[in-house]
This record gives C-alpha cells, structure tokens and sequence, in this order.
C-alpha cells in the first residue's frame, strides 16, 4: 500500500496558536506561567554542562537583594535564553549588550520571590509537572526534555524555573491582594459597556506593548540603549510577543504583550500621538511615558461604524491518531498503513459529533479544540475543507508526516466577534486594575529593598 501525502495540514494549528519554534515556545512557557521546577525552597544546582558553558567568572555576585545574591552565571544564563528566544545569538558582545538590563529584571524577580514567599504563596509540585508535561506534548518533545534542552543550549534550568516561579506566584499574590476590588459590579460593568459603544464611532487600534520600567533615574539612558536593542532586533525579524514575554513589565507580557482593540482615551497621551500615525506593522521608537519606557506595535487599524463585523464561528471534532516513527511515503511501516486504514473507515462511518466524543482518546490532542474563526484559519487548504464540510460529517483523512487526522463540524454559525460582551467588559476591567496593582506593588518592594549593586 503506498501513502500519498496531502499538503501537511498540522494538527497544533487547531491545538495551540502560539507555536513559533522550539526556543519559542519554552519562551511562552513562561509567558504560561509553566515549567519543571522542584519544591518551593529547593532550588536545583547548575549541571556540569550548563557550568563549562558560564564564564570563568560565572560565580561572581553581581548584585545582592536583601542578603540574597544574584551570579554572573545566573545574569548569563537568562542573557543566553533571552538571546536564542529572539535569534539574535550568543556571542559575548550581544550577552554584553543585554546584561544590565537584565541584571535589572533579575533583581525585580528576586524581589517578587521574595515577597510571595513572605506570604507564603505557594506553587505545587503537581501544578509545575502537569504544566510542562502538556508544553513538552505540543511541541512534540519527549517527557522531562526541556531540562536537557536548557542545559545543552547553556542555559542553568535554575534561571528558568525561578521566572516562573515567580510568575505564577505573582500572579496569585495579585488575586489576593485585590480582595475587594477583584469583584466587578455590575454598575461598573454597564458604564464600561456604554462607554464602549461611546468609542465604537471613533477608530480603533489594535496594539502590542512592552513595558520596561525606570525605577531610577540614573539607570534612564541604559533603560533607552537596551529599549533601542530590543527594538532593532524585532525589526530584523524577532517575534514580538517572545521579546514581550522576556522582558515586558507589564502584565500584557503574559499574553505575549496584546493589549487588545483601544481607543485613544485607553492609551498613553504620549502613545497616542505615535499609533494614529504609525502604519499597520510597525514598531515605535521608545516611547517615554510615566515609570519607563513603552514599545508598541499597530497590528490593525479599523475605522469608526466597522465595530460590527460578522464572523464564521465553528465547533468542531478533531480526531488524531500519530505514527510510531515519521512517515516515509515511499516505505510505511504496518502501523502507519493500520492508522490509514482505520482513519479511511472512520470517515465513512462517523456521523456527529456525539460519536466522535465516544471514541477513545487516541492521542493527548484535545478533541474539541474550542470555537474557531474560520476568517482566521491558515493555511487556506484547511479553510476550503472546513468551510465546506457538512454538518456532522467527518473530512477524508489528513496524512501529515506525525499522524493522520479526522474533521468534523459540529455546528456553524455567524457572530459579532467585536461585541464588547459583559465578560469582556469584566476583564478588561480587573485587568486594569491588576496591572496598576503590579506596578505599586513592585514600587514599593524596590522602595523597601536593600539592594547591593556590584555588577
């Protein structure tokens, strides 16, 4: 029997829209607040390799946060993950480049460890391990590689795990300090709502932001040297969400930066002058405005009246099933010509999407992946098929080189995919809040703090 492939239609397109590259997505790891990482307390030590890959000068304390040090080896490390995330290499005039700024967000880390281990916010061990185990299941790495992945690349797996330690506890230390305010009412919801539809005449952008702040004023021009760096790298083809999720302060960088559609009255004063007039694509200068320094980028612009555009909305099936090795078309093994021919009396039986949901699971890929935009979907290949399949009816196999994939529609339906609904309005609410919430907070424990700089 011999295997014709179809153009590769991957099955992560339906699974995960994050994917950019391995480097990529262990970026966005920490954007997920997600990562192997021991007991809290228990920091792992540097691995041989991850050691001969440091500096001679590796040990060297660069800074001490309240009697706790901060390595040159650490500084480096998180210079080396940043710099390979973004493509820019790791040559030691780049890490050069990256270290104060870096030894800056290294001390703001240790100053949020600190505090939530002060409040005792804790992270399980379970948490950490189901987390990484589903980052290391989309990206096709086998279970606890992303730890090797760390150390060959010289990257201490440490350095790692306390970004995201720190990142999840922040952002449960946050949840508990709101108290009150964390609920929305529903008076409040409404003026949201009716100040919305006050904007839905005037145009809207659709922005990206990074954040980098100025906690004091002599450190401005190396904040402004590391802001121009950061820029020029984005613009010689870096991905800006990844730069976002590194270094951004704001709390958008856990969304890889997306500030979603604004109006001008929900921007900077400063911001507003650059965005009315940048072209769709492009990245500011750094902008100054109060705390530091913002970067954005216009990702769309829409006009006054077009806040109502109708989309196709999908639910859909998706059942995958993966060879045991990459496929070879011309020599398949008995277990991908198996796959085939189950996948090819699946889609003349299958009816609904009830049957699908009995199946079982015969991969960790979900098998209802949530709504989907079909305006949005890509490639086109996959658009054409899932616009013109019928109802409950399953698509004719996908052979892609991991697998076979079966699709099915389940319903179909138009919406407004720009109403600003009432749990929209919530969140952007409580996102405010949570992000004015994080800068005082770090405010104060800089303002608190006895830092030692020696780097």
């Amino acid at each position: 029997m011999m295997i014709r492939t179809r153009p590769q239609i991957a099955p992560s397109l339906l699974q995960s829209r994050l994917s950019q590259s391995r480097l990529l997505q262990l970026g966005m790891a920490v954007l997920m607040a997600v990562a192997l990482a021991p007991a809290a307390g228990a920091q792992p030590r540097p691995t041989a390799a991850a050691e001969a890959a440091a500096p001679p000068a590796g040990n060297r304390i660069l800074a001490v946060v309240n009697g706790d040090p901060i390595t040159q080896a650490e500084v480096t490390s998180r210079s080396r993950l940043f710099a390979l995330n973004v493509g820019m290499g790791v040559a030691p005039e780049i890490l050069a480049r990256l270290q104060p700024q870096v030894l800056r967000l290294a001390v703001d880390e240790r100053l949020r460890i600190q505090e939530i281990q002060r409040r005792r916010i804790g992270v399980s061990d379970t948490d950490i391990a189901e987390a990484i185990s589903d980052i290391e299941r989309r990206n096709n790495l086998a279970p606890g590689s992303m730890r090797n992945q760390l150390r060959n690349a010289g990257i201490q797996p440490r350095v790692l795990f306390d970004q995201i330690r720190a990142q999840i506890g922040w952002g449960r230390l946050l949840r508990q300090a709101l108290g009150p305010l964390g609920q929305i009412t529903d008076q409040e919801v409404a003026d949201a709502i009716a100040t919305r539809r006050v904007q839905e005449a005037q145009a809207e952008y659709l922005v990206s932001e990074i954040y980098l702040p100025v906690d004091d004023p002599a450190n401005e021009a190396d904040v402004r040297r590391f802001a121009d760096e950061v820029i020029g790298q984005i613009r010689r083809g870096s991905a800006f969400p990844v730069v976002a999720t590194q270094f951004s302060q704001a709390q958008t960088a856990l969304g890889g930066g997306d500030l979603g559609w604004v109006g001008i009255n929900q921007l900077d004063p400063e911001v507003v002058g650059i965005v009315t007039r940048m072209p769709t694509g492009a990245v500011s200068n750094p902008i100054r405005v109060a705390g530091g320094f913002q970067i954005v980028t216009l990702r769309a612009k829409r006009e006054g009246g077009t806040a109502n555009q109708l989309s196709t909305v999908l639910t859909i099936r998706q059942v995958f099933t993966a060879f045991d090795r990459p496929l070879d078309p011309q020599a398949p093994t008995d277990q991908q010509r198996a796959v085939v021919e189950r996948a090819q009396r699946l889609s003349q039986t299958l009816r609904g999407c009830e049957q699908v949901d009995a199946l079982p699971r015969s991969s960790d890929r979900p098998t209802d992946p949530g709504p989907i935009r079909l305006e949005g979907l890509n490639p086109p290949a996959l658009r054409s098929m899932l616009g013109g399949l019928a109802i409950g009816r399953p698509s004719q196999p996908v052979i892609a080189p991991d697998g076979v994939l079966l699709l099915m529609v389940c319903s179909r339906e138009q919406r407004n995919m720009n109403e600003f609904t009432p749990d929209a309005a919530r969140n952007q609410i409580l996102r405010d809040r949570v992000e004015l919430l994080s800068r005082q907070l770090q405010r104060d424990l800089r303002r608190r703090a006895v830092i030692e700089m020696r780097g």
